[in-house]
């Protein structure tokens, strides 16, 4: 039965007048349809401004983390459904799970940043703090806001569910409602997801919209706080990119571009070697893996001239046995193109690339399955390029399971510069992988290739066991690259959240800067109190409050004490004739004992509502400290976050950094750091 896809707009589906019909990858048959009916975009945005971004800013960061984390769990729970519909896009098995499964561990992904990154407000300070006068009255930081205005995602056909939630995890995280609109191709699976998501319950109203079909007038109606992102060919982000209202308004824009990305067998890989099996194997899993439709897929095999013959020939016996057909056959590792459409836009490029290239597999394909012989399938295709001077390799991608073996000279004074520059050649790409034994060539090679490519791998056999692949973007590291790429970056960890913010200097007095930005700042006014802060729950402790301790008087004893306590003999702290003729002139005390004398002076050491002590951040030893010198130290509330987090008693906690300040009897910091704490609530 076909399906008629539908738009979500303004909390309602639209759509009930079939269009553009979708055909199944696998069969031919009809599966979905688009609808006929317009979109008004006017409403989208003002449902998005009046609607989503109240809702999502009367939420702050550790919320929307809680958020993400709750709806993938709703998602993992509810899994099969996306499945079973991501198995007429062409995906076998393992495909849907880099879809589905990389989507959703995207969403945990930015759910734990948020969680342990980000404060519980919606203003990221982003330090450090910077005097700008010599009394101390005056100062400047950055800070990050929403920008509040709406994100928009114009996704590709290859990933219809990760291509959505890469992008909606880190704008939601920054308070941005988000309007998606996923490649009509594969739609069908990605409105399956957005239903999915508008049955938890979990968003507020407003915080994702779904467009199926053209984006008409969208891009003309956003103004100066919205975003747009984009995936997809190189071609069509420069006609997006170029868009007048985008560039009268200075709309951020950021692209991630299909590119001819490279795998590099450096000069030292033998094919006895492990890291030879381990090129090949990569090469022919980027090649099969989503039939080779991923923009970071291996489309240039650069290998040393004298290995191209062997690497061609174990490369053609490994993809000969790769069967193809019907994901749903348990034996099938390689599945359709998504249409009929991506059939033939492959064909018409590898008449292209022929023209300067041989082919030496795909001449034919083997389907297994009933029903196969009207699916958009595509055999693995190798060919080689024996001139690499043919610009053709360097300029035309088949988005599928197409690749190009281009030999390099690895003679002396050559070798691996000349594969660094083939690679060049594709004028920026979004990974390249390099497969070596030498660390040192792998530290000359690095460097270098940096500059045209958004992501490395190195790969050898120590690796090998935990490496993510070549072809696997992380939400933790960067995803984008130069040039043909974009020039854009998406993923990458709080990075990618940032670029849904808006960042702006702030200068001021500290207690001005410490009331804006929500934590203490050095300089700032503080409140003592007669009640320890330790004492307090978190509840009731404020950002500002602040303990100013008892002194105490270092002795040799002390420093003797600690040496043998800790084992630290450092001449510096014990040997007078050479201490006098350092730089301090005198035996001074371990900078670690200054650190536990500081802290004997700060605790309060009864049961209370400080529960541990987790972490200590920004430790400077400022100034020595001698023999007779006296200490006094300031703990002083710093920052708050609450986690919305309870025990196993059901009590909950947050997060407490203080600010901690060493000094010596004529007042100067001795030591500077932040002491970060779990305290209880009072309930």
């Amino acid at each position: 039965m076909t399906i008629l896809l539908q738009s979500h707009i303004a909390g309602r589906w639209l759509g009930h007048t079939a269009a553009q019909t979708l055909r199944s990858a696998i069969n031919g048959q009809p599966v979905a349809a688009t609808h006929a009916e317009s979109i008004d975009f006017a409403e989208a945005l003002g449902y998005a401004r009046r609607t989503g971004l109240p809702a999502l800013l009367a939420l702050d960061f550790q919320q929307r983390s809680a958020t993400l984390r709750a709806l993938a769990k709703y998602l993992v729970e509810h899994k099969e459904e996306l499945y079973r519909v991501s198995a007429h896009t062409g995906a076998t098995r393992a495909d849907g799970w880099i879809d589905i499964e990389g989507g959703t561990g995207t969403l945990f992904a930015y759910a734990s940043l948020g969680s342990s990154e980000l404060p519980s407000g919606n203003l990221l300070h982003e330090g450090p703090v910077v005097p700008l006068g010599k009394q101390g009255r005056f100062a400047g930081t950055h800070v990050l806001v929403p920008r509040q205005g709406v994100a928009v995602h114009i996704n590709a056909f290859n990933f219809p569910v990760w291509g959505l939630l890469e992008k909606f995890a880190p704008s939601f995280l920054a308070g941005m409602p988000c309007i998606g609109k996923p490649a009509t191709a594969t739609s069908y699976l990605t409105e399956a997801l957005v239903r999915l998501i508008d049955r938890s319950g979990l968003l507020p109203p407003g915080a994702l919209q779904l467009v199926i079909g053209s984006t008409g007038d969208l891009l003309d109606r956003l103004l100066e706080t919205d975003v747009v992102t984009f995936t997809g060919s190189a071609h069509t982000a420069t006609r997006l990119r170029t868009h007048p209202n985008l560039v009268a308004r200075s709309i951020p824009f950021n692209a991630e571009a299909d590119s001819l990305n490279s795998a590099i067998l450096a000069p030292d890989v033998s094919p006895d070697d492990e890291e030879f099996d381990l090129f090949v194997k990569e090469v022919a899993r980027e090649m099969t893996v989503k039939a080779g439709q991923k923009c970071t897929a291996i489309r240039r095999i650069v290998v040393p001239r004298h290995r191209l013959d062997a690497v061609a020939e174990r490369l053609s016996a490994r993809l000969a046995k790769t069967v193809i057909g019907d994901p749903a056959r348990e034996e099938v590792r390689m599945g359709a193109l998504a249409s009929h459409d991506q059939v033939a836009d492959v064909g018409e490029r590898l008449g292209e690339l022929l023209v300067g290239c041989e082919q030496l597999t795909g001449q034919q394909v083997n389907l297994v399955g009933e029903g196969v012989e009207g699916g958009a399938f595509f055999a693995p295709t190798l060919l080689v390029c024996r001139d690499p001077g043919f610009a053709g390799v360097h300029e035309i991608e088949a988005f599928g399971p197409v690749s190009t073996l281009v030999p390099y000279d690895a003679g002396p004074g050559e070798g691996i510069d000349a594969a660094l520059a083939i690679a060049a050649r594709g004028r920026g790409s979004l990974v390249s992988t390099l497969v070596t034994r030498s660390p040192s060539i792998a530290g000359h090679a690095i460097p270098r290739a940096a500059a045209w490519h958004g992501r490395l791998l190195v790969l050898d056999r120590e690796a090998a066991p935990e490496s993510t692949g070549h072809g696997s973007p992380l939400p933790l590291l960067k995803h984008g690259g130069p040039g043909r790429a974009g020039g854009g970056e998406e993923l990458g960890g709080l990075r990618a959240v940032k670029h849904y913010l808006q960042r702006s200097a702030v200068q001021g007095s500290p207690t001005m800067l410490a009331a804006i930005i929500g934590e203490h700042v050095r300089g700032a006014a503080v409140r003592e109190s007669e009640l320890h802060p330790f004492r307090r729950h978190f509840e009731d402790l404020q950002v500002g409050d602040s303990l100013l301790t008892h002194r105490r008087t270092v002795t040799e004893a002390d420093i003797v004490a600690f040496g043998g306590i800790s084992g630290d003999f450092f001449y510096m702290h014990f040997d007078e004739v050479a201490a006098k003729e350092s730089a301090f002139g005198k035996r001074i005390a371990h900078g670690y004992f200054v650190l536990s004398a500081a802290a004997g002076l700060f605790v309060s050491p009864a049961p209370g509502p400080v529960l541990a002590n987790y972490g200590l951040d920004t430790l400077r030893f400022v100034k020595p400290v001698g023999i007779g010198d006296t200490i006094q130290a300031r703990l002083t509330c710093k920052r708050k976050i609450d986690r919305q987090r309870t025990d196993a008693q059901g009590r909950g906690q947050g997060v407490v950094a203080w600010d901690v300040e060493v000094t010596n009897q004529a007042g100067e910091l001795v030591a500077s750091y932040d002491i970060l704490t779990l305290v209880a609530k009072s309930h």
